[in-house]
């Protein structure tokens, strides 16, 4: 589980069709082999460990469900070591069980802040509420606005200077997972309200969600 804080941006050295390798530093301070480290927003479980980079093995489902296929050497990625139980949970419960990806609409400067709208697909859509979380490339943000088929959040200078967000585009494609509590609400209330008409909508529309 993460929190979806990034520790550091690191560098892709290799991609394999069944694995990657990863330069970084400060994640690597405790890391050990059969850890896990989101790679922006990917959970993944280390194999390798050396003074200078980790390797990790890739599925097939895991390089088709998100933007690790699109990656090659030279890329930068986001990292973050999975939390402890004495961690301060500084965003949102991050699974690294990527959903689905978005693709970036348009990047706005106000201000101090910046503006990034995502392009999302229903099936996290159905999920994303206004004030709620989301985790783009495994950053834990909140939502600012929602719209029927994207939403926008908004970018302090902190997240820009120490994610990969810093660096983005419109076009570019960006690993998303929806917040688990909001999946798990849907579930529960799904099956007591069966019958009685209550949507997700409709809880979003009344604040219980």
């Amino acid at each position: 589980m993460f929190s979806g804080i990034v520790e550091e941006v690191g560098r892709v050295r290799e991609l394999g069709s069944h694995h990657i390798s990863v330069e970084a530093h400060a994640v690597l301070a405790d890391t050990k082999v059969s850890d896990s480290i989101s790679v922006s927003g990917v959970c993944l479980t280390v194999t390798r460990v050396d003074g200078e980079s980790f390797s990790a093995e890739v599925m097939p489902e895991t390089l088709r469900r998100t933007n690790l296929g699109s990656l090659t050497p030279g890329d930068m990625v986001n990292l973050e070591r999975a939390v402890t139980p004495s961690t301060r949970l500084g965003g949102h419960i991050v699974l690294g069980h990527v959903d689905d990806v978005g693709r970036v609409l348009s990047i706005v400067a106000e201000e101090s802040a910046t503006i990034m709208t995502v392009q999302a697909p229903t099936g996290v859509m159905r999920y994303v509420a206004f004030k709620g979380s989301v985790a783009v490339d495994g950053v834990s943000l909140t939502v600012a606005r929602v719209m029927p088929d994207s939403f926008a959040v908004s970018l302090v200078s902190y997240t820009t200077s120490q994610t990969t967000l810093g660096a983005a585009r419109p076009g570019r494609i960006v690993n998303l997972e929806a917040d688990v509590i909001a999946r798990y609400l849907e579930r529960l209330y799904g099956q007591r309200t069966e019958g009685d008409g209550v949507t997700w909508e409709l809880l979003q529309e009344h604040g219980y969600v």
